[in-house]
Formats: C-alpha cells, structure tokens, sequence
C-alpha cells in the first residue's frame, strides 16, 4: 500500500486514536500478546516517562515492522548542516541575509538544509539551530528522523508533503508543521522545489503559551491544531534511513520503508498549525503591548516566565492606536532574534528585507524601523486606522545568544552594510 492523506484531527495536546485498517487498535491495553492483522506494537516517548501527566508525551505505533530492523549506521556527509555553535563567537552587529538560493543540482529536502547558526545543543536539552532549506526534488528511497530535536518548519516557497510515521502532513506557505523527535519521514515536493525556514529545538517541547488577563481565547486557538490520521508504506526493496544523532547525520541500509505504521494512539504526532487562523491582538487606545502578544508557540525554560524559544509572528493586522508611532519601536532587549518573511512587506522595513529573506538582531543590539519607515510613520494620520495587508513575518526568539555559523557570514547572500538602512535617521533634536 502506498501511504496516501486520510485528513486530520484537530486540537492541541489531546490523546488521539488513529487506525488505517479497522479493527487493528487494541481495546483495553496497548500492547497485547498478539497485535490485530500480524502487527508489532510499539511505544515512541518524546519526554521522560515520569513526566507528570499534563506534560508526558508518548504515543503507540502499530507496525508492519518494528523501528530496531535496520542496518549499521555509518556516518553521512552534509557540510552545511552544522552543530558547533561554540566553534565562532558571535559580534553584537545587526545581520541580513537576501533568500537563500535555490540549488541548480538536483537536491532534496535534507542535501538543501543550511544552518544559519544556533545555541546549545541536544546533549545540553537546550537551545536551537536555525537552518534555512531550498530542494528541488523529492527524497527518494531516503527516510530521515532527529534524534537531536523536534523541527518546527516554516515554508516559504512551494508545498511540502511531509509523509511520516503517523500519516501525511502537507504544508504551504503561511502554513507550520512540527516534526516531533525521533519521528521518521520523508518530503515530496508537489510544486517541484521548495524554500523556508527551520527552528530545531533541542529544549522543552513547543506547547502553546499561557495567555493570563487575555482570558480563555485568542492567539494560537489550540482547536486550529491539525495531526495527521494514520496513513502507511507496505514496501520492501533497498532504501536508506538517515539520522540526525549528536550534531552528525548517519546513514543506514533499510529493506523496507519505516512508514509503515498501520494505527497508532497517543498525544506525540507531528502536526500543523496554519497561520492566518492567528487571532491577532493589540492596542485600541494608544502604546503598543509587548510582542509577546504575537506568540504562536514557545518551548519553556527552567526561568519561569523565560522561554528557550519563541516562535512569533506579525500577520495582517489592523493599526489603530493614537498618539502612537504604529511600526514596531526602536529597541534593544536580552532576547536574541532570528526573522523570516514568509509573504509580502515587513512594515517595519521600505526595502532590503524580502519574503525568504532573514535578519539576526542579538541580545541587546539596537534595531527598528529603518529611516523612511521612520520618516513615513512620523507623518501618519493617527486619526485613521492603518490596515496592514499581505503580509506574513515570523521571529525564532531565544534567551541564549545565536552564534551564526561561518558560512552564513561569509555567504553570497548576505547583505553587506545592513546597517546603512538607519543612516538617513537625522538629528532633529529642537531647542
């Protein structure tokens, strides 16, 4: 059987029960003496197995064949997919970047991975790696998990079709999905190349933040959440199975594909989150909040109320505060930001910063507005509101500084002289 889309179920963090065949999940216990239809049972934890009920997450795969049946892993070369973010120091200069080109060769989903830099790391539980990707092809014979961490994905050019373990995720830009750890998958790409963003997460599990005085609803709605129905491969033949383990990929021959979960039952899938259905809030009289209350997901920290990563977004929107400069206000802060636009304009920025681009703003260096967005806001009519449009940012924010990676400061890419974009901000102190 080639695995095929069956639809999803929503909600966030729930206990779900999936089965491709009926009759294959087991009624009263999980893994009984013999599993429905031949089957293996076996349990995938993506946190420790005393971690207290609300947070424990675990999940039952009922299989053609078990995950152990494969052959000796050896390791796999991908230059650019780095780990080693001690290996540079990171300056306090503001960085961007232009869109990542797209390959001329023929390369799939993990070849087209190139890390921007990152903090941490898996044997730590902390931290992150931020990669971008470009491909051009499907992975072919190729399956792929991390061992490392949990990929937050967020495409910008082109579909992707995430087949995994637990059914199929398809995904389009102004769309995310969340590939958990350990979880096996491969990518087609339905437009014939793909381009967007990776967060690897090497901390806590990505959860919805809590939302205090805003009350019960908005933000993230955790019924906006989609997790795949169970879908799989009954394919023998030569295939590869590559492996992300301590900051290195590895390979291994496989005879048979491991999507080959027939049901499954539990609260760890991979799942998606599409982006417009954000219920943005904001000011009604004057001041803007925080950008806190852009927040999407976050991955908690041991500091309460410190996230080891944010994941924020800035979608259309309606402006309408008075006496307000309305674009985001020039500021330093301790957390360190990675930017992406995924669609349209970023109002905070007239030129230079363009959908597959990305910017690296580190712990307490300046940025904002550049100087005609400045100049423009300044003169706004504050009496109408201002309608932002077409328009889809994101921000990866981390509490640890993100060290870039030598190839992304050397890179071809990157916007030399960034910083020129505030020069044309005059003196116009009066006395």
């Amino acid at each position: 059987m080639t695995i095929t889309s069956r639809g999803y179920q929503t909600g966030f963090g729930n206990e779900f029960a999936s089965e491709a065949l009926a009759g294959t999940l087991p009624q009263g216990q999980n893994s009984p003496q013999q599993v429905a239809h031949g089957l293996y049972a076996e349990q995938l934890s993506g946190t420790a197995f005393t971690a207290p009920r609300g947070s424990n997450r675990r999940s039952w795969l009922y299989r053609i064949r078990p995950a152990v049946q494969h052959g000796e892993f050896v390791a796999l070369a991908q230059p650019r997919l780095q780990g080693d973010f001690g290996a540079l120091r990171a300056s306090p200069n503001q960085l961007r970047w232009s869109p990542l080109p797209m390959p001329e060769a023929p390369v799939d989903f993990i070849e087209g991975l190139y890390t921007m830099g990152g903090n941490g790391g898996p044997d730590a539980h902390t931290g992150v790696a931020i990669h971008l990707y470009a491909a051009n092809r499907d992975m072919q014979g190729r399956y792929f998990y991390n061992a490392d961490g949990e990929l937050l994905i967020v495409p910008q050019l082109g579909r992707l079709r995430l087949l995994s373990e637990f059914g199929v995720v398809e995904v389009e830009p102004q769309q995310i999905a969340v590939m958990p750890r350990g979880v096996r998958f491969r990518v087609e790409l339905p437009d014939g190349q793909a381009r967007g963003y990776v967060c690897e997460n090497f901390g806590a599990l990505l959860k919805l933040p809590d939302l205090g005085p805003i009350g019960a609803n908005g933000l993230a709605n955790p019924r906006d959440f989609e997790t795949p129905h169970a879908a799989y491969e009954d394919l023998e033949g030569d295939f590869e199975l590559v492996a992300k383990f301590d900051g290195q990929l590895w390979r291994a021959p496989i005879t048979h594909s491991p999507l080959n979960v027939v049901a499954w039952h539990g609260n760890y899938a991979p799942y998606r989150y599409d982006l417009r259905r954000f219920n943005t809030i904001g000011s009604i009289s004057f001041d803007h909040p925080d950008p806190s209350i852009f927040l999407v997901l976050h991955s908690p920290s041991d500091t309460p109320g410190t996230s080891n990563m944010d994941l924020a977004i800035f979608p259309p929107r309606w402006l309408v505060a008075q006496h307000t400069f309305r674009p985001p206000w020039f500021h330093r802060n301790i957390a360190s930001e990675f930017m992406g636009l995924v669609h349209g304009a970023y109002d905070a920025k007239a030129d230079g910063f363009v959908p597959g681009g990305a910017s690296l703003h580190n712990c307490m260096s300046g940025h904002g507005p550049d100087a005609p967005t400045f100049d423009k806001a300044s003169q706004a009519d504050l009496g109408q509101p201002d309608v932002i449009k077409d328009t889809m940012a994101f921000m990866f924010e981390t509490r640890t500084v993100i060290r870039p990676t030598a190839q992304a400061l050397a890179a071809g890419h990157r916007q030399a002289g960034y910083q020129q974009c505030w020069d044309g901000l005059r003196n116009n102190h009066r006395r």
